[in-house]
């Protein structure tokens, strides 16, 4: 069985940044031990799957490890793929996920992801978080399934040096760090060790929680993102309320096939 692979850097207007995802579009749905070895094998932050079902596509996420509920830089690049290869005049697609529907829109060559808020609220500050850390966070709290810890210093996110097994400690799914920025309204990196991804280069799903709480930090609904990894990722967000805008561009790398003995 051969099938369609395409490769995506996410959240990026050039090839080499953001965040690298798989794409593989299926007829219908393998069993999951399979579309687990295919995004271990893989060995990218998320393998994204989808299959059309009538108006919309179902789509499910992979990283080498797990499924998770919800990823944004590959549902980006999973449209990029839909808008350049299937269907080549639409302008807009619905997907349906284990977080609900999901939406994506183009305009010209900007995406833009329309997915529900996590707003984030504090948290008791977890155990072991001072192995973590040897700045003092000014915030601990909760949105979705992140742990999302809030400094004063743009320059501290940047340089931060992680010891994953003392972030596997202190949160089941993902670690969130953020500061206010010069250059944008806000900086962010995200560790999720516990699920295979050491460090995420872009994170479209943790702005569903960034995105509320530096809209009412700084207040204003539009901001400007950037997650600060060694590929960088340029993100724009909007607070809509229950809802949220992630917007960003994308750039495909490699286009291919799967060879599956079966």
């Amino acid at each position: 069985m051969a099938l369609p692979i395409y490769q995506v850097d996410a959240f990026t207007s050039k090839q080499f940044g953001g965040n690298p995802a798989a794409v593989i579009p299926l007829e219908k749905w393998l069993d999951d031990e399979t579309l687990q070895n295919i995004a271990a094998e893989n060995n990218l932050s998320e393998t994204a799957y989808f299959v059309k079902e009538g108006d919309h596509y179902h789509i499910r996420w992979m990283t080498p490890a797990a499924e998770v509920n919800l990823c944004g830089h590959a549902t980006l690049a999973s449209a990029h793929v839909i808008f350049n290869f299937i269907e080549k005049d639409s302008s807009k697609i619905k997907f349906a996920s284990r977080s609900g529907d999901l939406f994506v829109e183009r305009d010209g060559d900007m995406l833009t992801l329309n997915f529900p808020t996590n707003k984030p609220e504090p948290l008791k500050i977890p155990e072991g978080i001072d192995k973590c850390f040897d700045q003092s966070p000014i915030e601990i709290l909760e949105g979705g399934e992140y742990l999302f810890v809030v400094f004063d210093s743009e320059d501290y996110i940047k340089n931060y040096v992680p010891n994953f097994e003392n972030i596997k400690k202190i949160h089941h799914h993902a670690v969130i760090i953020t500061a206010k920025s010069s250059k944008a309204d806000f900086v962010s990196r995200m560790f999720a060790p516990n699920v295979g991804i050491d460090e995420d280069p872009v994170t479209g799903s943790a702005h569903t929680v960034l995105t509320p709480y530096w809209s009412e930090k700084l207040g204003k609904n539009k901001l400007t993102a950037l997650q600060v990894s060694k590929r960088l990722g340029e993100l724009i967000c909007e607070n809509l309320g229950e809802r949220v805008k992630i917007s960003g561009k994308a750039a495909l790398y490699l286009t291919g096939s799967i060879n599956l003995d079966f």
